[in-house]
């Protein structure tokens, strides 16, 4: 049985998880974000610096929505990846093992 979620997002109107992530990772700043916090727990202004100086306006959005996930967590030590978010960030640290393989096979055919 496939799970729905209540909200059908951008593109599709399927409710399927996999259509919420793919949305949700799809806004602007939101995957350096998560990548920034893959192993450290940074404060705001850490994160800022660390994310290219993103504005202020669109790292709290970005914040929000990711602590509403349940993704991020923020705590007096400042923002860091929820458990939630931790099985995401391994996810994305073998995407980027891929992309690196990817990236050398396209150097080579070269």
């Amino acid at each position: 049985m496939e799970t729905k979620m209540a909200r059908p997002v951008r593109g599709s109107s399927t409710g399927r998880p996999i259509m919420r992530l793919f949305d949700v990772l799809g806004e602007r700043w939101t995957l350096r974000i998560l990548w920034e916090l893959k192993q450290e727990t940074l404060n705001f202004r850490a994160l800022r610096e660390r994310c290219d100086k993103v504005s202020p306006t669109s790292l709290n959005k970005r914040l929000k929505v990711l602590r509403e996930l349940n993704l991020v967590v923020h705590d007096e030590e400042g923002y860091s990846l929820s458990d939630t978010g931790q099985g995401l960030g391994s996810q994305l640290l073998s995407l980027h093992e891929w992309a690196e393989t990817w990236a050398t096979s396209l150097v080579d055919a070269k």
